[in-house]
């Protein structure tokens, strides 16, 4: 698998990687290399958690400037190969030097604004359980910054309401007297995202960071709950799309995307 395309769907083709018949395209190398083979405009939907330099096992820590700089190719194909109707998600922490906090979020932000794309939300993560600080408030949530590449774009709103507070609530007045005052499916969730894993009628949704006894827990140190990719799929896609995560890692995008009838290019990140 190193240094090449794994294709689960018929015999290894670079030119035809992303032809119809396609499902999968798996690659263990370098991000930039397998971005640059993808056709212009190719993914509806990018979502991954790029490495936060904190020195982890798959990274070299560095300063915060060259980690930007170094990430800056990467992210020209990224918004080449999105689609003009496509989303580009996100998920980042925090960079900690000499106990002072840098927000990747604040940082990515004019990097994505100078490339032409449209922040839609900026979402926090909230989830109860991480690292206890001892010299500061303990860290209890991550970003996800929601890009679109222009005006027009995918957002299936009905497939992630999630149901209303007062689900039988009626107008009192007027002449929607006595009519549902909300929507029947549900209301649009809100930018705070907290989710009860695979609860997906709760209305308050709870996903715990993938830690210790996590059911999807892995040998990786930093790895996000494939539930928290579902919504981002089910909302900002629509079946048969291609998805990509350039630092695909234990591949939870990937089952998100299979899960939901979406197609997936993965890279599994190599420092």
């Amino acid at each position: 698998m190193k240094n090449g395309i794994l294709n689960f769907v018929g015999e290894i083709d670079y030119a035809n990687d992303f032809s119809p018949e396609k499902e999968i395209v798996l690659r263990n190398g370098s991000s930039l290399e397998f971005l640059k083979e993808i056709p212009d405009e190719a993914i509806k939907l990018i979502i991954t958690s790029p490495p936060y330099n904190v020195g982890k096992e798959y990274e070299t820590k560095q300063s915060i400037e060259k980690y930007l700089q170094e990430q800056e190719p990467i992210i020209d194909e990224l918004v080449r190969i999105l689609d003009s109707t496509g989303s580009l998600c996100w998920q980042v922490g925090n960079y900690v030097e000499s106990g002072e906090i840098f927000p990747l979020d604040m940082y990515y932000y004019p990097v994505f604004k100078s490339k032409g794309l449209q922040l839609r939300n900026r979402i926090i993560w909230h989830f109860g359980h991480g690292l206890h600080a001892s010299k500061r408030f303990s860290g209890r949530y991550e970003t996800l910054l929601w890009f679109t590449k222009s005006d027009t774009y995918t957002f299936n709103l009905d497939s992630i309401r999630v149901p209303s507070k007062y689900p039988g609530k009626t107008h009192f007045k007027g002449e929607k007297r006595g009519l549902p005052s909300g929507n029947p499916l549900g209301k649009n969730p809100s930018d705070i995202w907290e989710f009860v894993a695979q609860e997906w009628k709760k209305a308050m949704w709870n996903i715990p960071n993938v830690k210790a006894n996590h059911p999807e827990k892995t040998i990786h140190p930093c790895q996000f709950p494939i539930e928290l990719v579902e919504r981002c799929i089910l909302a900002l896609t629509n079946e048969n799309d291609w998805i990509l995560d350039p630092y695909a890692g234990v591949g939870s995008v990937m089952v998100a995307a299979l899960k939901h009838k979406r197609k997936d290019a993965s890279q599994e990140y190599l420092n």
